[in-house]
């Protein structure tokens, strides 16, 4: 009697660990922005000799979160009328993480950066 072949098992690829994939980012404002009275109002004890900044985080790159920001997609008013330029140097050392600690992150990156007296915005 011939044996009954056995079809190949089909064996799961080993799961990958899940890449961390968000990201914090600080874009500079356009110091025009000081003329809203909203974002004024936010930052009281701002130091003149620091940038106005936008603080926010994404699961895509700063680079093309900024760019969404410039062409009014998904876009913070203060980010797409006022924003000039990404500052990596405030946020690079942070990049890559999970979700819930960039969420940490901007808030805590937003505070930090309005106590060496930054004029922030975080929404």
């Amino acid at each position: 009697m011939p044996s009954a072949r056995k079809a190949p098992s089909r064996k799961r690829p080993a799961r990958r660990p899940a890449r961390h994939h968000h990201n914090v980012y600080v874009i500079e404002l356009d110091p025009v922005v000081l003329n809203i009275r909203r974002f004024l109002k936010a930052n009281p004890d701002r130091d003149i000799t620091r940038p106005c900044v936008y603080v926010g985080m994404t699961g895509l790159t700063p680079e093309q979160r900024f760019a969404k920001h410039k062409a009014g997609i998904k876009a913070n008013r203060f980010a797409q009328q006022f924003g000039l330029r990404l500052l990596p140097r405030l946020y690079a050392y942070a990049n890559p993480m999970p979700y819930q600690a960039a969420r940490e992150m901007e808030v805590e990156l937003a505070i930090a950066l309005r106590e060496e007296g930054y004029a922030v915005w975080q929404a």
